[in-house]
């Protein structure tokens, strides 16, 4: 007779301390329980190790973090679920709809990966109508937005050169912002007009919209005499390219996260609806692109609102369900989550969680999207929990005067799932 394995000795060992536990739960118990986690922790992987049960007191942690008399003024709105386990571990008000704040930022990225993928390029063209005759150009020069928030100092002195290289001296011609990559409106839905608000215009550079004033400087100091001036046109459709400048979506990712930049998210929100082949793309179709992945994942879009890509309208509302809905797509699917692992901020490292989340067992281990807006604060984002599984969890917390008891209330929920 063959001795049974040291490992299936524990599992029922581990079955047999579950039963017991389950029988001594009272009946009116509240639903915001580790619902299946212990059971389904208590597996054996393709590899035969064992993976240690969810730690008993890690709910007991949660319940007094939630029963605290800051709720009975204040909302939030946690979801925890164990991708290892593939099971909601914690809840509590998970359908109360929100305002996200920048987490609306990880909807946004992921539908974006998910649509466009890692190599996407915001391209910023140039292109030149007319003739070249004696060292001058009989014509214009026409500049092409794609809504790259990374033009910077660099690609604007590729411009410059691009057209040097035609060995001209003088433009007799204009020189033309072509603006139709999307629509007029300079400011999102429902932005506070005394908030910090990116400029969202297609042609930017340095973040500031001063492109045509800068590029015409840059032209004139390069030797370079413009007869004519600035305007505003779609480019021609015999118009010859000059010069293409881009960055991928990985590079515009990074700076949207970790730094929770809101042009970057925007920018990223409108290539959603342009690259659709919207020509002026809106707010509104970019948002259906959104609602699509939404719809995607068995929600109805009509019980949530997308206002803009960056989280800073005041009209936006989701809920923690749908959050981490959103990161456990990205999580089955490894082309979205690698690229959005590597974009989100590190907790005690960098981006917007640099000082914060310094504990032993926190540091390095939560990977997520913060969110602020006045009387809003959240996260939402992945770690791993001390068994060695792998978590979601968004936390919204909304009707905070201080954004640094959210704040208190959020690390606190990290470190309760990542302590032993």
């Amino acid at each position: 007779m063959k001795r049974p394995h040291f490992a299936f000795l524990l599992l029922l060992l581990t079955h047999a301390h579950l039963a017991l536990a389950q029988s001594e739960t009272p009946e009116n118990a509240e639903e915001n329980t580790i619902t299946c986690a212990p059971l389904r922790a208590a597996i054996f992987l393709k590899d035969s190790t064992f993976t240690l049960p969810w730690p008993q007191n890690v709910q007991q942690r949660l319940d007094s973090i939630v029963a605290s008399g800051q709720f009975e003024t204040t909302q939030m709105g946690l979801l925890v679920y164990d991708l290892t386990a593939d099971s909601v571990l914690f809840r509590f008000n998970e359908r109360q709809l929100l305002r996200p704040a920048s987490t609306m930022k990880l909807l946004t990225a992921i539908t974006a990966l998910d649509r466009l993928g890692s190599r996407y390029r915001f391209r910023t063209r140039l292109y030149y109508t007319g003739i070249i005759d004696s060292c001058a150009l009989r014509g214009s020069l026409y500049c092409r937005g794609g809504m790259d928030p990374a033009f910077s100092a660099g690609d604007m002195a590729a411009f410059v050169e691009s057209v040097r290289s035609l060995g001209i001296d003088t433009i007799f011609g204009n020189v033309v912002a072509d603006l139709s990559m999307k629509e007029d409106k300079m400011w999102g839905e429902g932005w506070c007009w005394d908030d910090d608000n990116p400029v969202l215009k297609p042609l930017l550079v340095g973040k500031k919209d001063r492109f045509l004033a800068r590029f015409m400087q840059e032209l004139r100091d390069s030797g370079i005499v413009v007869m004519g001036d600035t305007a505003t046109a779609d480019t021609p459709s015999d118009a010859q390219e000059l010069c293409t400048r881009y960055h991928n979506m990985e590079e515009i990712l990074r700076p949207m996260m970790k730094n929770s930049d809101n042009l970057f998210a925007e920018s990223t929100f409108y290539q959603l609806a342009a690259a659709s082949g919207h020509r002026r793309a809106t707010a509104g179709q970019a948002r259906h692109e959104v609602n699509r992945l939404i719809q995607k994942l068995g929600f109805q879009p009509s019980d949530y609102y997308v206002a803009d890509g960056s989280g800073l309208s005041l009209y936006n509302y989701v809920t923690a369900e749908l959050e981490v809905a959103f990161l456990r797509y990205a999580y089955k699917n490894s082309a979205i989550y690698v690229n959005l692992l590597a974009a989100l901020p590190k907790s005690g490292t960098d981006g917007t969680l640099e000082k914060r989340l310094n504990g032993d067992y926190v540091r390095g281990n939560v990977q997520a999207k913060t969110g602020t807006l006045t009387g809003v604060s959240s996260l939402a984002g992945y770690l791993t929990a001390a068994n060695g599984h792998r978590l979601c969890f968004s936390i919204i917390n909304q009707g905070q005067r201080k954004g640094s008891t959210a704040r208190a209330c959020q690390d606190r929920i990290c470190e309760a799932l990542c302590e032993p």
